[in-house]
């Protein structure tokens, strides 16, 4: 490389790259916590600068008065609380305060201040990371006590309270667009996250549409020619199951990435309603769960519609019939599985039904229904006869799922 007439040695853009990436390497490891440990470490060291000079310059030839000590050491509590200013924002403003007002009370002869600039960084820190209730109540009870100090020492020198409420402001206001900015990223990722599962969404309905329409195909021709040539029939039966393994394959895994950020919950099933019902209890709700029947394992599906039906309904019990005893009955038959929930209505009126965008495990009555409907069941759900509302759920179970004569 040549500037001017001189050529640079062949080395030099290689060290200059060396220089960036250390540069860079630098930028990367200050995370924001660092940075901003590292900014109030700047901050108490100019504080001390400025305490230190000021030590300095009136540091007398003779004895040392009383009051340049003491006046030392609240200067340093100043200075030392600065660095917990944005974990300890209220403990901060407490003592750069009491400090200001004991040194301009009681030591007249420092240049103490009750809204110093340590007093700003300190308004500046509540308003940034305290709520904005408490806040504004400790910034106006703080800038309050240094008006009085200055109308009772130094009327000329109000001017500083004014001073004081804009740096309690401007904290508010930043505290106000970093939430605002992270409201607006949270929303990004959110409609980045419903954007994919659409995409996965339409992913799942292709991959089902095309299996489906092999496997019909696949069956069709196994049909056909079934008689005639049973060998080709048995391979295209063979092709439709390896095709139906392939579709359940892809349909778990979308399904996985649909469901990454539901909570898991093993225990949903119907023999831990005990447990639900006791729940419900310490909520507040004043249920009873009884079982009549005899109990025995259900389909995985069954066993999910059941627990779910009776969670939402305890849900809506609690919600929109508050105080009302709530009876749970859960009823095995020779060829079903019954599950009801019934409030009495002495708490409040008849629960309206919920809204099928409501937040949580189910969505309303409509989720209950579509739950119990694939498990070939059916859902009833309104005001009971002697009064309160009634939620019943019956789920036929298959053969296998039923109970066995003993020989």
């Amino acid at each position: 490389m040549v500037v001017g007439s001189r050529a640079l040695p062949p080395s030099a853009p290689r060290r200059t790259a060396v220089t960036r990436r250390r540069a860079g390497a630098l930028v990367t490891a200050l995370t924001p916590e660092r940075r901003a440990r590292a900014a109030d470490a700047a901050l108490a060291l100019l504080m001390l600068a400025v305490l230190l000079d000021i030590v300095v310059k009136r540091w007398p030839d003779g004895p040392v008065p009383l009051a340049l000590p003491a006046g030392l050491l609240l200067g340093l509590a100043q200075v030392g609380v600065v660095l917990v200013r944005r974990t300890r924002p209220l403990l901060t403003l407490t003592v750069i305060v009491a400090a200001d007002l004991t040194g301009w009370l009681l030591l007249p002869e420092l240049p103490f201040d009750p809204l110093s600039l340590g007093s700003l960084v300190a308004l500046y820190a509540v308003g940034r990371y305290l709520p904005y209730r408490t806040g504004w109540w400790s910034g106006l009870a703080a800038t309050g006590a240094g008006a009085v100090a200055y109308a009772v020492h130094s009327p000329t020198d109000m001017a500083n309270a004014v001073a004081a409420l804009l740096a309690l402001v401007l904290g508010q206001y930043t505290r106000l667009r970093a939430e605002t900015a992270e409201g607006r990223r949270a929303e990004r990722a959110a409609e980045a996250v419903r954007a994919e599962r659409r995409h996965i969404a339409r992913e799942l309905h292709d991959v089902v549409a095309h299996h489906i329409s092999v496997m019909s195909v696949l069956v069709g021709a196994a049909r056909t020619t079934m008689a005639a040539d049973p060998e080709r029939a048995a391979e295209a039966l063979v092709t439709t199951e390896r095709t139906a393994r392939e579709a359940m394959a892809e349909m778990r895994r979308l399904l996985a990435v649909l469901r990454a950020d539901d909570e898991p919950e093993p225990d949903a099933r119907a023999d831990r309603l005990p447990a639900l019902v006791e729940r419900a209890r310490a909520a507040g709700v004043r249920a009873d769960l009884r079982v009549e029947g005899r109990a025995r394992p259900l389909p995985p599906a069954a066993d999910l519609a059941v627990y779910r039906t009776v969670q939402e309904a305890l849900t809506n019990a609690q919600k929109h019939a508050a105080g009302a005893r709530v009876r749970v009955v859960l009823r095995y038959t020779d060829t079903a599985v019954e599950a009801e929930v019934h409030d009495d209505g002495s708490g409040g009126p008849a629960p309206a039904p919920a809204p099928a965008d409501r937040p949580g495990h189910g969505h309303g009555l409509r989720g209950m229904a579509e739950r119990v409907a694939l498990c070939g069941g059916d859902l009833a759900a309104g005001p009971a006869p002697g009064g309160g509302f009634r939620v019943r759920a019956r789920l036929p179970l298959p053969p296998d799922a039923l109970p066995q004569e003993a020989t």
